[in-house]
């Protein structure tokens, strides 16, 4: 399976980017850059025009709502599928069809037609083919590496999914200066034919395992039970339910940010604030990637989940553009990490016959959580006594005081203050 950048990466760079050594792994990798970047590029600009077509801020939060909250229903689906089908497979359909959504967009807007109504129905389907293209990614990231370098290959691919921000915002970020707010959708068509191209070329064949007595409904049941019957497990899932809710769901207050807050043009300003944040998630996600000591990693989960409310605190006080952006690279950096060693421990403790529905189950909780906070941060915005900067510094807060609450959780206390493996007696 080795051979993807073979001897090119020489100590002390292979210990980084190992997993990327992997063919099958560096396809992959390079697919999910391409279609996440493509992704975080067409919130910014889709949350442009919401305020473009409504001039309310609410709308704004309703399309961004519709984009996450598919994340409950599609993923747990899309988690059965990857075991009960051809991983490859049902991750080459995803980005088929969401390549023929963005194609769809962006001739709408490009003609005229495009309306408000258009923009959540499209991003309820974007929203549907992105969660069920993140839930097979996870499930198949574990059968191209070997099991010791796990751990850096969810690292990786965890640059892929919160560093893409960084790219996909550069993108959009470049496209909208120069040519409008429009031709940025067909940018993200382009990014998502990239990755289908990379897609297609992965080799590996994997499925998961199922009951054959239990049915349709009973094995989707079976990644529930197994999350919520493993105290860790659901400890994990909890306390990153509260951190996408108050920490990261922030897309929809971000052209208020950019616009009433920092004075900049809500199109160049939101997809520059997104960029922020991607450089520092992705900068601390590939760092991660060369952690492999399970006592390091603790502390420093409990270190990004403290820090995860520092950032939007800074960015809420803050009224200097250069600050604000630093702000958001604190903010990708904390909440980057965090979500990394997220990923890193619970695929590490999950069966791969099982992967697929547990890897939908947690995405069904933080989907969830996100879709719904964005939804009402957009609409608090709205409210004469509140604001963007306050919704910012209040959720901060707020998750600053529940991890420290975490530490009288035995399972999260167990992550945070792990002990170092002893070795079997001969």
């Amino acid at each position: 399976m080795a051979g993807g950048l073979g001897g090119a990466l020489a100590t002390p760079f292979s210990r980084f980017l190992q997993a990327l050594e992997h063919k099958d792994y560096l396809t992959l990798w390079t697919a999910n850059l391409c279609a996440g970047a493509a992704a975080w590029a067409l919130i910014a600009a889709r949350a442009v025009l919401a305020n473009e077509y409504t001039e309310l801020y609410l709308w704004v939060g309703v399309v961004t709502f519709a984009a996450m909250i598919p994340r409950v229903f599609s993923t747990v689906i899309t988690g059965f599928l990857a075991d009960r089908f051809n991983r490859q497979t049902v991750l080459q359909w995803t980005y088929t069809l969401n390549l023929a959504h963005n194609i769809v967009l962006a001739l709408l807007v490009m003609v005229g037609l495009a309306n408000i109504w258009w923009l959540v129905g499209l991003s309820l389907l974007n929203g549907t083919l992105r969660s069920a293209q993140m839930t097979t990614t996870q499930s198949l990231v574990p059968n191209l590496v070997p099991r010791e370098v796990l751990p850096n290959a969810i690292a990786l691919n965890e640059a892929t999914q919160q560093g893409s921000r960084f790219v996909g915002g550069m993108v959009g970020f470049l496209v909208a200066l120069y040519f409008g707010n429009e031709p940025v959708f067909w940018a993200c068509a382009v990014l998502y034919a990239m990755g289908l191209v990379q897609v297609a070329r992965i080799v590996t064949r994997s499925t998961g395992r199922m009951d054959a007595r239990r049915g349709f409904f009973g094995n989707l049941a079976a990644g529930f039970a197994y999350a919520y019957s493993r105290p860790k497990l659901l400890a994990m899932i909890l306390i990153v339910l509260g951190h996408c809710s108050l920490t990261m769901s922030f897309e929809s207050v971000l052209p208020a940010i950019s616009e009433e807050k920092l004075g900049v043009n809500s199109e160049g300003g939101t997809q520059l604030l997104i960029m922020g944040v991607g450089l520092g998630a992705m900068f601390t996600a590939i760092w991660l990637a060369g952690i492999r000591s399970e006592k390091t990693r603790g502390w420093l989960f409990l270190i990004f989940g403290v820090s995860s409310g520092i950032g939007p605190i800074i960015l809420a006080v803050s009224t200097d553009v250069w600050l604000s952006l630093g702000a958001t690279v604190i903010m990708g950096m904390n909440q980057g990490g965090f979500m990394t060693i997220t990923h890193t421990i619970i695929q590490s403790i999950v069966d791969d016959s099982v992967r697929g529905r547990v890897s939908g189950v947690y995405s069904f909780h933080v989907g969830g959580s996100m879709a719904l906070a964005n939804g009402i941060n957009a609409g608090l915005v709205d409210v004469s006594f509140l604001n963007a900067p306050l919704i910012l510094a209040v959720g901060g807060a707020i998750f600053i005081v529940a991890m420290v609450v975490s530490l009288a959780n035995r399972s999260l206390r167990n992550i945070y203050f792990a002990q170092p493996a002893v070795p079997a007696t001969a």
